[in-house]
This record gives structure tokens, sequence and C-alpha cells, in this order.
């Protein structure tokens, strides 16, 4: 999630009307469709309002609405209760949300040292305290629950200098931008910044025919290419468990320290059935080695139920012991080939790729993808 702050270092108690503002906790309903019997719609008003003030904020900062969520496309995800715990907070004026902070954290394993926080504040209720109070909020929470550190993707835009490099020297966010101060005054450094890449549907059929080729013939006969839409093969859960778990330790992540997160088959079937269970489609590419029969490389797509809104690339990995074999191109020509094939009709494909991680950012250039934002990846020790 990316987060958008304001600058300050105290907590403001008071809003200009001078009433007390306090962090709420905001619960998650079971459910926010306006059918269903056992949710009063009441009971969904707040999580609605939270999801669409993050959505205003993200239009306010970027001019579209292309990277917005619908509140039911997260729902499936914030309500497991067995390997993440997701909690959402807020802070109103006058009984109207106007800012948000999200704190994620795993149940068990190396990760649950680690919490994700994520703040927004209306463009219109800065400059108020919000941002502060709402991140200190976040901070003692993870500090009261034992987790020896906190992560946060937060956007930063313009071309402002002087800059801040991350210690990889890849990317650079401006350094006098507001959530930059914000973050630096509390003891935040800056470990990678990330890249937002957009790719134009339908594509370049020349430059994808040419990424598509170069790909199989690279890859030869040692590898054996495998799509689908929807639910995964049951031969092929164990090895999607383990590439998910290498994502959290293969994958660049410059200056962060990024725990491991493991994935059970359970663990993975238990996510799939959530994404499953919302509106999104998921396709799913999948590159096996043939004289092991093992996967040696995964990527999937999500796609929304209109066909008017953008797709979103999600985990894309190939293991380091079988790269340099152009199996990334492989799997990034596949899944859009499975996208325009089973769901046309979709704008655009985004992408995310940390500064650093060239050969990946190769495949999305030659593919057609092009920069749209950066998000600086932040953490802080407790």
């Amino acid at each position: 999630m990316t987060s958008t702050a304001e600058p300050g270092h105290e907590p403001a108690v008071e809003t200009p009307t001078h009433a007390v503002v306090v962090v709420e906790q905001i619960p998650f309903p079971a459910s926010v469709s306006p059918d269903a019997a056992d949710v009063p719609d009441a009971a969904a008003a707040d999580y609605v309002a939270a999801v669409d003030l993050e959505n205003a904020v993200r239009r306010a900062a970027i001019g579209s609405d292309e990277l917005s969520w619908e509140p039911d496309e997260q729902l499936p995800h914030l309500l497991d209760e067995v390997h993440s715990d997701h909690r959402l907070f807020g802070v109103r004026e006058q009984g109207r949300l106007v800012a948000v902070g999200w704190y994620e954290t795993r149940r068990e394993g190396d990760a649950a040292t680690t919490a994700w926080l994520d703040v927004s504040v209306l463009p219109e209720a800065r400059r108020r305290g919000h941002g502060t109070l709402l991140a200190e909020h976040l901070e003692q929470l993870a500090r009261a629950e034992g987790r020896t550190q906190v992560i946060a993707y937060v956007r930063s835009r313009g071309e402002g200098e002087p800059r801040l490099l991350p210690p990889t020297g890849a990317g650079s966010v401006p350094r006098e931008n507001d959530e930059v101060r914000f973050l630096l005054a509390r003891g935040w450094e800056l470990g990678q910044v990330m890249r937002c890449s957009r790719l134009q549907l339908p594509p370049d059929e020349e430059a994808l025919g040419t990424v598509r080729e170069r790909a199989r013939s690279a890859a030869g006969d040692a590898y054996r290419l495998h799509t689908w839409v929807g639910r995964s093969p049951e031969r092929w859960v164990d090895d999607l468990a383990a590439l998910e778990t290498r994502m959290s330790t293969d994958a660049p992540a410059g200056g962060l320290d990024e725990p491991e997160d493991v994935w059970t088959a359970e663990r993975w079937r238990d996510e799939e059935e959530r994404s499953l269970s919302g509106p999104r489609t998921r396709f799913t590419a999948v590159v096996e080695h043939v004289a092991s029969g093992r996967l040696v490389g995964f990527s999937q797509v999500e796609a929304p139920a209109d066909r008017a809104r953008p797709a979103f690339q999600q985990d894309t990995l190939v293991l380091r012991e079988h790269r340099g074999h152009r199996l990334g191109w492989l799997l990034k020509v596949a899944t859009t080939d499975l996208l325009l094939a089973e769901r046309p009709g979709h704008p655009a494909v985004f992408t995310f790729n940390a500064e650093e991680n060239r050969p990946m950012l190769d495949v999305n250039e030659a593919v057609g993808f092009v920069p749209f934002e950066h998000e600086g990846a932040w953490s802080k020790k407790l």
C-alpha cells in the first residue's frame, strides 16, 4: 500500500473547531454487499468510507482513478484470521473520516517481527496533525506487540532537487517533499525506490512478438510453460508455495530488512480461495524445469470485473538458480497473452518493480511498459 502523510512532529488533538481528535479502530464487515441479510449496511459504511478516502488520496496525487480499489476487492484478504493480521484505524472531523491508517503483520514466523504501515490523509484535512497522530498510534502499537521494525511504501512524486537516494543508488525521491521530510523527522530510512509502470492495452504486437520469440528461443526445450485462469492445479500447489516463500528472499530488497515469509501449500490454497471469492479474476503463468519436473518461476495478473478498469501484475519470480534463460520474459509475455485472450478490453496493466531490478525492468520496457509513478520503501527499527 502507498502512504500519504504530512510533515510535523507532535500529534494534534484538536481540529479547527477545537473538538478532541482520537484514533479509533474501524472493524471489517463480513460483507459489503447490500444484499447480505446478516450485515446491516451501516456495519460496512465506515470501511467503505475508508476505501473511498484512500482512492480520493490517490486520485488527488496522480490525477487518475486507475490505481483505485473497490471495497469488495480488498475485503477477502483483510478477513484472514489464520496467516495475516490486518487492522484499520481512522480519524474524524465532525463525524467524517478524514484520515486512515493501516496495520498489517503476519501471525507467525520471522515475518511476525515486522509490521507494514500505511497512512492516508485527505488533502483538505492535512497540516492538522492527523498524519502524525496516526503514525504515532501505529508505531506504538507495533512496539507494544513486540515488532522489531516497521515498513511503509510511500508515494513520492515530482522532480524537485535535492534528491534522496536509497543505499542501492537506484532511483531517488525529492528530499524536500512533505512526505519525505515527515518520515525523516520520525527516524525512518529510505531503503529502496519502487517504480510503478503502465502497459497500454492492447500492446504493440510487434514488440510483444519479438520478446516472445527471444524468450522461447532462450528457454529452449529445458523449460515448459503452463498457464491457467482461476484455481491452480493441485499438482503445482507445493511448488507455488515454495516460490512464494522465495519471493520474500529472492526479490531485490535494497536496504530493507525484509523477513522471510514462509508459505505452505495450505496457506497458498487459503489465500487463493480468498482471492477467488472476490470479484477479481486471476491469470497465472508458470515455468516448469523439465528435467526435475518442478516449477522454477511464476507470474500472476489480476483483473477487475469491470473491463473499463486496468489489470494489475502481482508477484513475478524466477528462482536465482534458473536465471539467465529469459524465463522472466517468457512469463511476462505469457500473462499478457492470457489476459488478452481471456479478458480483452482492459485499458492497461500496472506493475511495480524495484529500481535496482534492471533485469525485470528490461522485460517490462521491452514489452512496452512505461514509468507511471514512484514509491519510496521506508523502514524504521523499533
